[in-house]
């Protein structure tokens, strides 16, 4: 069975700068490492073959969507974003406009990017919890440029679709899903995710 994450909580004395956890993420490159608003770290183990198969064909069709469109660039799960509110999450997968990415300096690019994307895709593993994810998701969709959200639900074959200012959405056991009007002409075929 896969280990859920291990959340760490640090003392206030002990908070680490955007920096210091860049570096620290640096040096422990072989996990996912996240750490929420209040400054607790999650330490995510690698995922199994399956769910990393999922991901992957998740963040494919995106990709070849947005290679299409060329409006905006994509991201996998490893790439970590700093929020507004000093969390650094890192969704399954992601796309941001050209016009967002382009307004940040070289350097931003090349660390955390210090905002979140405007679509992000989270994808349930078979060892994480269900509520945890739908918090992260309320977080995203609270974030100033994020237009878009969906968590996926394997193992109950759902799909939940955040939008700003708006009620969660929940598709039960979709063949596909679009991302209209937000990704114009992308369709998530969930034959592939499921």
């Amino acid at each position: 069975m896969f280990s859920p994450p291990i959340v760490l909580q640090m003392p206030d004395n002990l908070q680490m700068s955007d920096e210091e956890f860049y570096q620290f993420c640096q040096i422990n490159r072989h996990y996912r490492i996240e750490r929420d608003r209040k400054g607790e770290i999650s330490i995510m183990p690698p995922t199994g073959g399956e769910t990393g198969n999922r991901n992957f064909n998740v963040a494919l069709q995106l990709g070849i969507w947005s290679e299409a469109d060329g409006t905006g660039i994509c991201f996998d799960s490893s790439t970590g974003f700093i929020l507004s509110t000093g969390a650094e999450r890192s969704p399954d997968a992601a796309w941001m406009s050209l016009e967002r990415w382009n307004s940040l300096t070289p350097e931003q690019q090349e660390k955390f990017p210090p905002l979140c994307p405007d679509f992000v895709v989270e994808l349930r593993s078979a060892s994480d919890k269900l509520k945890p994810l739908q918090e992260k998701m309320q977080e995203y969709i609270q974030e100033p440029g994020v237009k878009l959200g969906w968590l996926i639900d394997r193992k109950h074959r759902r799909v939940y679709i955040y939008r700003p200012g708006m009620d969660v959405e929940c598709l039960e056991n979709p063949a596909t899903v679009s991302g209209e009007p937000v990704l114009p002409g992308f369709v998530l075929n969930m034959a592939k995710i499921w």
